[in-house]
């Protein structure tokens, strides 16, 4: 069986809900388009569904070069996908303090502070901002507002072999990768060094400990009870990075990834 992609997904705003593509656009921060937005408290604060699983059932889609965020019963805001103005903003996303921000729409604010029920904030990371990665694993590398590196891949059997444990499957969008692969054994992703996609190499720089994100149902925002990251900490425990389930990554190269490339 041949390995391939099935599946890329990229999450405009971190936390909020996943756009579904046939390709998609190496950049040395992620994926174009990946969490270069985040929700902030007034302070400057990230918000992620571990505070409010809510922000799971915003519905995010990418037209003609505005952003669109909209949720059940709430209408809808847009604004442009790459704002060059907007108020500045020193933001933080776990150990990374101090990053550069702009906040480029007071009615996005608005909206998403209603749907909320918080104060908060929308603030879009411009190209000269620079995040880096931890250096102990990711090397001289950047990121987005993704948690703490560029990518993060998956693979189909080891969701299956995971599933087979659980009272309840749950589909992979509770793991929120970005590029999903099938025709391999299950954790075969664990022993991963490098990987092309197609005309584009990856290096694999740690597992990914996961969190209760994991029990938030990407679809209604509810939490459904402790698995599958309970039973993920049955067996898949590290003493380093925790429960385990995928692969996180930086590119080597740049280029253009689609559904059904070759991965070798």
């Amino acid at each position: 069986m041949p390995v391939t992609v099935s599946a890329l997904r990229i999450y405009p705003v971190k936390g909020l809900g996943a756009i579904e593509l046939t390709e998609a656009e190496v950049t040395p921060r992620g994926l174009r388009h990946d969490r270069r937005f985040m929700v902030v408290d007034p302070a400057g604060e990230f918000f992620t569904q571990r505070d409010f699983p809510r922000m799971a059932t915003v519905w995010t889609e990418i037209e003609g070069g505005k952003l669109r965020l909209a949720g059940p019963d709430a209408g809808e805001v847009e604004l442009p996908v790459e704002p060059t103005d907007g108020a500045p903003l020193s933001v933080r996303v776990w150990n990374s303090s101090g990053v550069a921000a702009i906040a480029p729409s007071p009615e996005a604010d608005a909206w998403l502070s209603g749907y909320l029920d918080t104060a908060c904030r929308l603030v879009y990371m411009p190209d000269d901002s620079r995040r880096a990665t931890n250096p102990t694993y990711g090397g001289e590398h950047i990121v987005s507002f993704a948690d703490g590196y560029p990518f993060l891949f998956t693979n189909e059997a080891s969701l299956e072999e995971l599933n087979g444990r659980l009272s309840r499957p749950v589909p992979m969008n509770r793991f929120r990768p970005n590029l999903v692969v099938k025709g391999v054994p299950a954790y075969a992703e664990d022993g991963w060094k490098e990987v092309r996609v197609g005309d584009v190499r990856f290096r694999m720089v740690k597992p990914c400990g996961r969190c209760q994100v994991t029990t938030t149902d990407q679809t209604t925002g509810e939490v459904t009870g402790p698995e599958p990251l309970s039973v993920l900490s049955e067996y898949r425990n590290d003493p380093t990075f925790g429960s385990l389930f995928g692969m996180n990554a930086v590119a080597l190269s740049h280029g253009t990834v689609r559904v059904d490339d070759a991965v070798s």
